[in-house]
């Protein structure tokens, strides 16, 4: 098993973050869990992405415990990399500069004015090899 799943270290862990651009945003409020994908940047050590006014804000705003997911799958391995953090908005002028400079794009064709770091408290991160599911029950005693 142990060449089956491995952990992978912090360090390890913002390596893969940075390779991808996509990730699922997760926020509580009272009982309700909401999920948004989200495309980010990771900016020292920190997930840093774009979005408009609406849910996400309002819920980072009166709860600002989220967790973030990012995986990747290959037809051999994969990995997921989970942040748990404190995600808060960037309001003054110097951060909302300093996130215009970062290479952070909105995929979709909307206006999204607002910058949302999510900065990590802890993080786990686990890579997997993929391969054929071993006989489940053995060979047959006859």
């Amino acid at each position: 098993m142990d060449d089956v799943v491995a952990t992978l270290s912090d360090a390890e862990c913002w390596q893969l973050l940075a390779g991808e651009e996509l990730g699922r945003l997760v926020t509580r409020v009272g009982d309700v869990l909401d999920i948004f994908p989200v495309n980010y940047v990771i900016d020292r050590e920190s997930v840093v992405f774009r979005t408009a006014e609406g849910s996400k804000l309002v819920e980072l705003t009166v709860n600002d415990e989220v967790l973030f997911e990012v995986d990747h799958y290959t037809e051999t391995m994969a990995w997921s990399v989970i942040v748990r953090g404190r995600a808060h908005r960037l309001a003054s002028e110097e951060e909302v500069e300093a996130a215009d400079e970062l290479p952070l794009r909105p995929w979709l064709p909307t206006l999204k004015y607002q910058y949302v770091r999510v900065r990590a408290e802890s993080m786990s991160g686990r890579r997997f090899r993929r391969g054929p599911e071993p006989d489940r029950y053995g060979i047959a005693d006859y």
